[in-house]
């Protein structure tokens, strides 16, 4: 929806099991003067590149997580074209790009089709690459800007998170003007988003780490809503894996330790959130660990009673879709 903030937001209260349906612009009525409000200021890079190999062959590369400086997990189809010891030449998609070449050469080949890679020049990525728009989405030729959140900044995930797609800086704005302290967090969203739960007990499934940072400024700001009773909500998934993995990290502490690290926390039903007092979320795909992340907080009864309704409400699902918020 343009504008961001005129998506569709169903609020569902935890207390009394009711669900409402609202603007997402109406949020505000919601929030409490005291409250904290977590976001994620992870920036979606241009993960997508386009690369052949001497012979002419075409490839592309899906960037998934940064291993070390120069070096890459990555996804390379077709898969069976690229070996370990192969080098393919980027190739840039943009108009007058001319004269600008990277290399890139495959190290290990991991599961699922993972592949370690390595760059000639890492900073070329930045000017060959594409944002990887989710798969469903197709022949999307707008500004890229628009899977950015508004207040993204610290580069590195591959997929947006998207909850906080709904938010204009005008209703930032008015969300601080009421009171409500907005906390940054990093975590940078990777392989799990694009990956379907295909056992039958999802304890079985492997859930791929990604890297997030908690600011020392940060956790003295959630120690003190805590010990003051305040409410912490989370914007998106991805806050609240971080902000519980640094729960646990902080057990048995007073406080909220800062945090910076691999982030990998599969949070199912029966989970118990330690730091998380409400969220505001998507609807997701099904058998995703997200989904199941909603479910454990807002209870399997009613995160299917919500999902039922909006499907008869005709709301609309996944990164562009419309919100929740859950109480």
């Amino acid at each position: 929806m343009e504008p961001r903030d005129q998506s569709r937001l169903m609020v569902l209260r935890r207390s009394n099991v009711s669900v409402e349906h609202h603007r997402f612009s109406e949020i505000v009525d919601f929030l409490q003067p005291t409250d904290v409000l977590v976001l994620n200021d992870t920036r979606v890079i241009p993960a997508r590149l386009k690369a052949q190999k001497g012979s002419g062959g075409k490839v592309e590369i899906l960037l998934l997580r940064r291993l070390e400086p120069g070096l890459w997990e990555a996804l390379v189809k077709p898969s069976k074209r690229v070996a370990v010891g192969d080098k393919v030449e980027l190739v840039s998609t943009e108009p007058g790009s001319t004269g600008r070449t990277a290399f890139v050469e495959v190290l290990d080949r991991r599961e699922e089709g993972v592949r370690v890679v390595r760059f000639a020049d890492e900073a070329l990525v930045e000017a060959l690459g594409q944002i990887p728009l989710p798969p469903y989405i197709h022949d999307y030729h707008g500004d890229s800007e628009r899977y950015q959140t508004v207040y993204s900044r610290e580069k590195g995930s591959v997929a947006a998170p998207t909850a906080g797609l709904h938010f204009t800086p005008d209703l930032l704005g008015q969300i601080k003007m009421k009171g409500v302290d907005l906390v940054f967090v990093t975590l940078h969203v990777g392989l799990d988003t694009f990956r379907p739960i295909r056992e039958e007990d999802p304890r079985q499934h492997h859930i791929h780490h990604e890297f997030g940072v908690l600011t020392p400024e940060a956790a003295q700001r959630l120690t003190k809503a805590k010990a003051d009773g305040h409410r912490i909500i989370c914007v998106g998934t991805t806050a609240v894996r971080l902000m519980e993995q640094a729960a646990l990290v902080s057990e048995g502490c007073e406080v909220v330790v800062p945090f910076q690290g691999w982030v990998d926390l599969f949070i199912l039903p029966g989970h118990r959130f330690r730091l998380v007092d409400a969220m505001i979320t998507n609807f997701h795909l099904p058998r995703s660990t997200l989904l199941m992340l909603v479910s454990a907080f807002g209870g399997n009864e009613l995160v299917r009673r919500a999902y039922d309704e909006a499907i008869r409400e005709r709301y609309r699902f996944y990164s562009f879709g419309d919100a929740m918020l859950v109480l």
